[in-house]
């Protein structure tokens, strides 16, 4: 749990980075595109020296390309329409979408009922948060980070059940976790991306040095190998546990106007859908580990 704990401190940071100083401002594939790009070079010299086999490397480049390629993609772009508040505690869901794929990727298809409710009670919470302006743009917002939120889960899920190489190396295979992520996010910007948003500032260097280097590079790898030390209910715990340390992050530091009655109460509505999702059953993955 520990390594879990470490990064989610790290990337606390990271919704606020980027929601003050890269959205709006330098394109959002562009944005990706270098993150994941600077990731990929930081395991390069362990890459070139390192074959994993062929096998291996499609499994990890296609974890890497949902995980970080498809969700940084989603996640971006929802900084257009949401607040960093907002964006944050809609992402409260991640752990009923950690929960499910675990429960799929087990062979059970059969959903419980509160699953459906805890997904009601979580558009009901988005309604309540942009009570007065829930607007197609809101809406986009919203469907864009649970769009985010179940690549992040599917990745560390598909991750965790990934079979142990015999006499593998985790830290020299995972840079082709990070080159699946930048062919996702290569084609994106090419098809997408606004080339004249390019990073012009020291700071925009600055925040993009970051996330690929720290929050991405060095971030994705613990919290990986974290995510295969836990079981799948604590993994799905951690996972809201970013809400309040990047809520905290961007009210302090940056001194963010909060609308505090509506946050708390959509906050109420999601903890409620998390609860509900999150119980224990015959078929949790917590009574089979």
């Amino acid at each position: 749990m520990g390594l879990l704990w470490i990064v989610t401190i790290g990337w606390a940071f990271s919704f606020s980075l980027i929601g003050v100083y890269l959205s709006g401002q330098v394109d959002d594939y562009l944005s990706v595109l270098i993150r994941t790009g600077l990731a990929s070079l930081l395991f390069l010299p362990l890459m070139v020296r390192h074959w994993p086999g062929l096998g291996r490397v499609g499994q990890l480049m296609g974890i890497g390309g949902l995980q970080i390629g498809l969700m940084y993609v989603f996640l971006f772009k929802a900084f257009n329409f949401l607040s960093v508040p907002e964006l944050l505690l809609f992402t409260t869901l991640t752990p009923l979408y950690v929960t499910l794929v675990d429960e799929l990727i087990n062979g059970r298809t059969r959903l419980p009922g509160r699953w459906w409710l805890a997904a009601i009670l979580a558009v009901l919470a988005a309604v309540v948060i942009r009570f007065g302006a829930v607007d197609q743009d809101a809406w986009r917002g919203f469907v864009l980070i649970q769009l985010a939120n179940l690549c992040f889960a599917s990745g560390q899920v598909l991750y965790k059940h990934l079979p142990v190489r015999q006499g593998g190396d985790q830290v020299r295979d995972f840079g082709f976790f990070f080159w699946g992520g930048l062919t996702v996010a290569l084609m994106a910007s090419l098809w997408f991306g606004d080339w004249s948003k390019t990073p012009s500032t020291w700071i925009h260097w600055s925040v993009l040095l970051w996330l690929g280097l720290g929050a991405s590079g060095l971030g994705y790898l613990a919290w990986n190998t974290g995510a295969r030390r836990v079981n799948t209910g604590q993994l799905a715990v951690m996972n809201n546990m970013l809400i309040p340390m990047g809520l905290l992050v961007n009210v302090l530091i940056w001194n963010r106007d909060v609308d505090w009655v509506r946050l708390g109460f959509g906050s109420l509505l999601l903890l409620v859908a998390v609860q509900l999702a999150s119980q224990s059953s015959d078929q949790s993955p917590q009574t089979r580990r």
